[in-house]
């Protein structure tokens, strides 16, 4: 817990209007500034037992990711890619006070695990988002990077994601608010795909690609599998149904893209989505790769995302290096 109280909503609404040529995140919510406490429940943090801004005052990337583990593996491997002090494993889960979510801060870098599917990672960035802005960050990226099934594409790709899609192969997001459907674009940003392309010409040894991602309500039946408890359709419809996503562009298919990039974009705030296919499925449903081959498959968005945030932050040499220019470090 930080030692200094928060300053009030009130002055830090002013404070974001005193910084011009800053983007500051913000919300589409015109009742947290009427709030006078804002509690994170599922982050276990807080506008009164908090002070978010010196927090996390200074982010300027947010990773995002399902599984808990890979999360603090991301933020060990920005530990290191950083030049921060010491190995990293004293690294603290900043959301420890409950089991929902981990969070772990590298200097400027924020990394978060979401869970699976859209109920949860819709939980964690309305917090995540409300969190940001009560922190006052600004000029803020976030990356969702994850696994994902391919269709049409060799095992180990991975997609860059340029527009998330709904099973219907429409770049939208349906949210149901109370008894009333509000349909939200899914567009990410393109510029920014385009760069993590060119970054990803670094990494010759495994194939990067641009292209559509399809969200989908469910793993097995939604996806088309075979192999589920529930099977009520012919292998035949199943292929014509990912031959179909793949002539619209399509490449790869996971389970919270739209959320994310509908979420992220109502409220400005540059969004990409990098995800590892483990399997091609027009050829199969299930994941047979050994393990030692699947993780170093799911280390490949973190070595893409670690470096764009490197070269962002002028941490990188770009080939020639120059000699008079050493690495710079951070405060970690």
């Amino acid at each position: 817990m930080a030692s200094v109280l928060p300053a009030s909503n009130k002055s830090m609404k002013s404070d974001r209007n005193t910084n011009v040529g800053k983007k500051f995140v913000h919300v589409q919510n015109p009742y947290l500034d009427l709030m006078d406490e804002d509690i994170l429940y599922h982050f276990a943090l807080g506008t009164k037992t908090h002070n978010l801004p010196v927090m996390f005052g200074d982010v300027k990337f947010v990773c995002v990711g399902g599984s808990s583990n890979r999360m603090k593996a991301f933020a060990l491997r920005m530990h290191k890619e950083l030049g921060c002090e010491g190995d990293g494993e004293e690294m603290k889960d900043i959301c420890a006070g409950t089991d929902r979510f981990c969070m772990y801060k590298t200097g400027p870098v924020l990394s978060i695990s979401h869970g699976m599917g859209v109920p949860s990672i819709s939980v964690m960035l309305h917090e995540l988002i409300k969190l940001l802005y009560h922190a006052q960050c600004c000029d803020v990226t976030i990356f969702r990077i994850g696994t994902s099934g391919g269709i049409g594409i060799e095992p180990g790709s991975v997609v860059i994601t340029d527009t998330a899609v709904d099973s219907f192969f429409k770049p939208r997001f349906e949210q149901v608010i109370m008894d009333s459907i509000v349909t939200r674009s899914t567009e990410l940003d393109r510029d920014l795909a385009e760069e993590l392309f060119t970054c990803s010409k670094d990494f010759p040894h495994f194939p990067t690609l641009i292209g559509h991602t399809m969200c989908t309500d469910d793993f097995y039946e939604g996806q088309g599998r075979l192999d589920g408890a529930l099977c009520s359709y012919s292998r035949e419809k199943k292929l014509d149904y990912l031959k179909r996503a793949y002539k619209a562009g399509v490449r790869n298919i996971e389970m919270e893209c739209t959320v994310f990039a509908a979420i992220c974009g109502r409220c400005g705030i540059k969004a990409g989505v990098v995800c590892v296919t483990l399997l091609n499925r027009l050829e199969g449903d299930q994941i047979t790769t050994p393990h030692d081959v699947l993780v170093e498959y799911q280390q490949r968005p973190q070595l893409l995302i670690a470096t764009f945030i490197k070269q962002q932050l002028g941490l990188c040499r770009t080939p020639p290096p120059a000699p008079a220019s050493p690495e710079r470090t951070l405060q970690c």
